[in-house]
């Protein structure tokens, strides 16, 4: 019973000895640290919702490889960024380039904050003005009859 337990933990464990692990060779620690920068700042293509340090995805790892390689030829972090952005376009970047094309990716959340907040003082302006208006102008003879027999039915309902 127990070579069955064995056998069946070997065989769930098996797929974990083939992952592999990227192992990359540099020249200096700061080459380790611009690698870790540079692959933080880039998103992959195809998780989208990571950068190409932390995703598994095939393409990150061609990517991560092509960082390493770069940066071997001596290419600065703007040089790789701008390469990856030449071939894959502005959607590899976290945080995209201010362009014509990126202003209300920039700014729209600021614009819709501001605009929320001047629609909400015009709308309590105007509800003080409404309250400031009512307090000046009591009722008339005949609203405050009005008002009172409501009351009245309304007591007796």
């Amino acid at each position: 019973m127990s070579r069955r337990i064995w056998l069946v933990l070997l065989m769930l464990l098996a797929p974990l000895a083939l992952a592999a692990i990227d192992t990359y060779d540099f020249e200096s620690e700061e080459q380790r640290e611009r690698f870790y920068e540079v692959s933080s700042e880039l998103r992959c293509p195809k998780c989208q919702n990571q950068n190409i340090a932390d995703s598994d995805a095939p393409i990150a790892t061609d990517l991560r490889r092509e960082v390493h390689r770069m940066l071997g030829e001596g290419k600065s972090n703007r040089e790789i960024v701008d390469f990856m952005v030449e071939r894959y376009g502005e959607f590899v970047r976290y945080k995209p380039a201010l362009t014509p094309a990126t202003l209300v990716l920039w700014f729209a959340p600021a614009v819709m904050l501001l605009g929320g907040f001047i629609i909400l003082v015009v709308m309590l302006r105007r509800r003080q003005k409404a309250l400031r208006e009512a307090a000046a102008n009591p009722l008339s003879k005949d609203e405050q009859q009005r008002l009172q027999s409501l009351l009245e039915r309304e007591e007796d309902a």
